[in-house]
Order: structure tokens, then sequence, then C-alpha cells
């Protein structure tokens, strides 16, 4: 025992070395949040159909994805997926209009053969046959599956536009818009992709509408049916509206890359200009995104996980042992506070609130304000400040708790509205913001372990209540914003620990016995992202760093004193640490949209192996 403490002890100084090197003159830490190709070719689409000159950032963009290409010609989201459909289409589209890659070059012939024996571009995903519409690529459907009228709908009524999630509305505002007004943004180059259709009536589709394209080549709306009534027009202008009202400072659409795609498209369907300011600073914004990944490459985020990533290395540390009046840790709360949403016009629910990126000022969450509350919590003694926008942001989460007892990411009492009507794919996945066991468990930690509050608070109670009767048979959680049954039974079982449930109560017996049971041959842990899709756990491959850190640290939370296999995991986890990187290091962990968008967060092989092995340290350091 003594010898695997010491060895725990020295890694953690490593690894809290390695974090204090790393973080920025302002107190950030900023890491990568890397995604699939849909953001890299998306951009690259864009600014190949608007004709900037950009050449340096689309030859970056291009060559990363060009490096992704997987042998047999498709473009994967993780290493045990067989292939990526969307993504491969969308990799290649945006390599053959921007001339990166010839049509006859091996590699796209091999891509090619790969979306024709997967069904072709008709079995593509929906927002991927919106990207390639709006680029005259693929035919618009007659009937939009999300018709305009619903912006309009007031607040009361279950379909409309007011019910669906903040994230939703961020993508359908524009997309409204551009379903209603069939929007196309011809392509210079004048190519098409319809030797990537499988179906002769698709084909055809795309030949009507090409004829059709043709007296619109300066980008218009499919026919002048979308200025005919005075209804459509309201509807259009109440869209455009919401757009331009939640434009972030700088120029993206809520801090996403992907509905900043969207809005640019939208506003050039009612008239603006590329060269407009709106445009030219959302395309701005969109470059500030892009960051150099690990392997030198250039790639543009989806969204920058910088407030995500600071909180949780600067509490990270302060678990490890390093203290509130650390220069590293004040940098870091400094860093912060001034991100802290305060009460605005459009964001009165928001207020103490914070969000996933620094740019973000009007769509806070649940997860990331828990975590910042975490790094002030040790500094509120000597701090007023400090301690005033703590004591704001617990107001925040308990405002947001929902009536079921549980918490969601960015929504409270998000209800049906019955996403079923609506033949859009994920839509249900995303217009809804239910409670969340991975949200819920890690805002119970959070109270637990730092506003000392147990089960005798009503309040934590209902939220223990709603975690337990979710528990699966299994004894697992499903983890909506992590990959997924790992992550999901770590936040639960390690936040009804911190409120006081006993070790030996069934459900985390349970839960133990069932990551006792899906440890990898290794002795590690491993999930595979296809697990979300499945809605049942799937091991990946191979064992990762991640999710055995999680693992390991909601054992530790049950045991009294280390087992064998813990002590196994813990030697596995302090050897990873010591590789170059690897694919144990670089296999997605976060959970974006099921089957679609998976997020290699680069912080996460730094941050949870050295809270589980500070947690260790805590725990069995006196047995």
């Amino acid at each position: 025992m003594a010898d695997v403490l010491k060895q725990v002890q020295a890694e953690m100084r490593r690894y809290m070395a390695r974090m204090q090197s790393e973080q920025e003159p302002d107190g950030s830490w900023r890491y990568d949040f890397e995604n699939g190709p849909m953001t890299d070719a998306g951009m690259l689409l864009l600014l190949s159909a608007l004709g900037p000159d950009d050449r340096e950032l689309t030859q970056r963009l291009a060559r990363r994805l060009i490096r992704q290409q997987a042998p047999g010609g498709e473009w994967k989201l993780y290493d045990d997926d067989g292939g990526h459909l969307s993504s491969t289409v969308e990799a290649y589209t945006s390599l053959l209009l921007t001339g990166r890659m010839e049509r006859n070059a091996p590699e796209m012939k091999r891509a090619e053969a790969y979306i024709l024996r997967h069904g072709g571009v008709e079995k593509a995903h929906a927002s991927t046959k919106c990207m390639l519409a709006l680029n005259g690529l693929y035919p618009w459907p007659k009937r939009y599956p999300l018709p305009l009228f619903l912006i309009r709908l007031p607040r009361r009524l279950p379909l409309g536009f007011h019910r669906w999630s903040s994230y939703v509305k961020a993508h359908f505002a524009p997309l409204l818009i551009l379903g209603h007004m069939k929007f196309v943004l011809p392509h210079p180059s004048g190519m098409d992709i319809r030797h990537l259709y499988a179906t002769e009536k698709h084909r055809r589709l795309r030949r009507q509408q090409s004829m059709r394209q043709r007296s619109h080549r300066n980008g218009r709306a499919q026919g002048d049916s979308a200025w005919s009534s005075n209804g459509e027009r309201l509807a259009l202008q109440q869209a455009e509206r919401y757009i331009l009202e939640h434009i972030e400072g700088d120029g993206t659409l809520y801090s996403y890359t992907s509905a900043t795609f969207f809005m640019i498209y939208a506003l050039l369907a009612i008239g603006y200009r590329p060269s407009s300011p709106v445009v030219a600073r959302a395309l701005q914004g969109l470059r500030s995104f892009v960051t150099q990944t690990d392997d030198g490459e250039s790639h543009l985020q989806n969204s920058p996980s910088t407030v995500w990533d600071t909180a949780l290395a600067a509490y990270t540390l302060q678990e490890a042992g390093l203290p509130a009046e650390d220069e590293a840790v004040q940098r870091a709360v400094e860093y912060l506070l001034p991100l802290q949403h305060a009460i605005s016009g459009l964001n009165r629910e928001g207020d103490g609130g914070w969000g996933f990126s620094e740019s973000n000022t009007a769509n806070p969450d649940v997860d990331d304000t828990q975590a910042a509350l975490r790094t002030l919590t040790r500094s509120m003694p000597y701090d007023a400040v400090c301690a005033d926008a703590w004591m704001r942001g617990v107001r925040y989460l308990f405002r947001m708790q929902n009536d079921d007892g549980g918490w969601a990411a960015f929504e409270r009492n998000s209800r049906s509205v019955m996403t079923r009507l609506f033949a859009f794919e994920n839509f249900e996945d995303t217009a809804l913001d239910p409670s969340a066991a991975d949200i819920t468990g890690r805002t119970l930690e959070f109270l637990g372990s730092h506003a000392r509050l147990t089960l005798a608070h009503p309040r934590v109670q209902a939220a223990a209540e709603w975690l337990l009767q979710r528990q699966q048979p299994d004894g697992s959680w499903h983890g909506r914003w992590g990959v997924t049954y790992v992550y999901g039974t770590w936040a639960a079982v390690t936040g009804l620990r911190a409120v006081g449930l006993p070790a030996r109560h069934p459900a985390l017996r349970r839960a133990a016995d069932w990551l006792l049971d899906i440890r990898q041959a290794d002795g590690g842990w491993g999930e595979s992202c296809r697990s979300d899709a499945a809605k049942a756990y799937i091991p990946a491959p191979y064992s990762t760093v991640v999710h055995t850190a999680w693992a390991l640290d909601a054992l530790i939370a049950v045991y009294d004193q280390p087992t064998g296999a813990m002590d196994e995991a813990m030697a596995l986890l302090i050897a990873w640490n010591r590789e170059a990187g690897g694919r144990r290091a670089a296999y997605p962990t976060g959970a974006g949209l099921p089957g679609h968008f998976y997020i290699r967060y680069h912080s996460y092989p730094r941050i949870w192996p050295l809270l589980t092995l500070a947690h260790y340290a805590q725990k069995y350091g006196s047995v």
C-alpha cells in the first residue's frame, strides 16, 4: 500500500507540473476541442462559395482532412467506427469543390466507392443534406419538415420554436429561413456530385434543380413564394431578429461553428451581402476558432471549451493539493469571474451561470457553472467578490433544478414538444433537454463536496431520488454528454456519495459490480462511442485513459480500502501518463449527437487522471 501511495504522489507531482506549465498568461487553459470532419469541411465549402482570398486557411484545413482519410476511403469519427457516411460525403465534397483533390485521384475513388456502397448521398445525415442543398449539390425537399410558421407560435403551444432547447433554436432559426426559401449559393466551380447519388430518382431531381438555379446565380431563393404573404414576411423578420439578437461579440451565433455556418447562409438568403459587416464578422469569428492540434494540423473547433477546461483544470489542481492562494489558482479565478453571466434583457434566468466558451454571454449551462464554482470555493473565505459570485452561481443551480428533481444542461423543465412529428434526424435528441444522470450527478457532487449539503436538504434529496429511479437494471447510469454509461455511472456514484448516500447502499454496490464486470482484459476501462446510439453499453476495442480514470474514481468513492483491481487500474493510469499520446488518450469521450458528433477533449487525459490520483491519495493516504 505504501509503495502504491508513493507512486501516486510522485505521478500527481508530474501531472501538476505539466498542467501548470500549460496555463496561459491570462489564467486560462486553452486545450483543443476536437471533433470530426464536419466543421473543417463546412468551412471549406463556405469559403470556396463566397470566394474570399483565404488560401492559407483553406490549404491547412484541407491538409488535415486528407490526412484523416482511412485506407478504405472513408472518414471516421472514432477508431472502431467502420466509417461514417455523412463525414465521408462532407470531406469528399469539400476537397473536390475546393480543388484540393481531383475526382480521379485514388483516394477520392475509394471514398466514392465507400459512399455508393453505403447508399449514396441520399443516406447521409439531414444536416449534411442541408449543407449540400445550400451549395446547390442536393435537392431541397418539396416540403421542408420544419415549417417557417413555427417561429410565430406562442410559447404556450407545444410545437412552437420557443419551446425547443437553446441548441436547437440556435441552429433552426437560420434553417427555418433557408428551408422555407430553399436558398442556394451556387458554387463558382460549377462542379456537382451527381456521381455520388445511388438512385436515378435523386440524380433526376438534381438535374431539375440545376435548371432552376440558372436564374439565381447570385444566390437567391428558388421561387418568389418566399415573400408571397405578409405572414411569411413577419416570420422571416422574426427569425432574422432572433439571429441578430443572439450573435456574440466575436460574430458567431451562440458560439457554435455549426450554427454560424447556417446563420451566414440565412443572412445571404434574406439579402445581406458577403461583404456586409455582420457576415464578415461571423467569418472572422469562425477563423478565431481554428486551433493547431497535437499533430500540427489546423482544425476548426465547433465551440472552444476554454471556460470548461479552465474551471476543471484549476479545480483539479486544488484537489491535488495546490492551495487557493497559489498564483496559478488566483489567475484562473480572475479569468473566470468576469465570464459569469449577469442579468440582461435576453438572459434573466441565466444570471449567475457560466457558459462553455469565453465568447458565450447568453447561453449559460449547469455543468459549466458547477465546474466554475468548484474553482472558486476555496477562495471565498478571503475574497468577498469571489464569495458573491459563488452565491449567485449556487442560486443559478437551484433555479435550474427541474421539477422532477434532476438537472439538465441548458433548460429547465424542458417538456415534450411532440418532436416525432418532425422528420429531421437527431431532432428529438436535441430539441428537448431533459434531466440527465451525468449533469445531476455532477451537480450533486458539487453541492455535497463544496456546499456541504446532504440528503437532509429537500432539493438534494429530490435529486438523489431522481437518480436512484433512473439506474439501469445492470447497475449503470446513462450519460448524455460523455461516452456513455461509464461516464454516467461515474457521475451518479460520486454525486450520491458526496451528499451522504452510504457506500453499502444497494444501488452503489450494483454500480460498483457493473464497473468491475466490464473491465477490459488489461484491467482498464474503455467504452465505444457506439453506446449512445445503441442505448446499451458497448466496449471499446481497448482501454482508454479517460474511461479508466472515471471508473476508478467511482470505485474510490465506494470502497473504504483499495482493491487489487483498483491498484491494477491505478498502475495503468500511471504507465499511460508516461506515454507520448497514443490512441488511449485520443479516443473521443465527449458526446454531442448520438451517432453523428463526438468530441476529443484534449484536456481530459490530463484532468481526469489527476483528479482520480488526488482522490486516491486523499482517501487512502492514512489507511
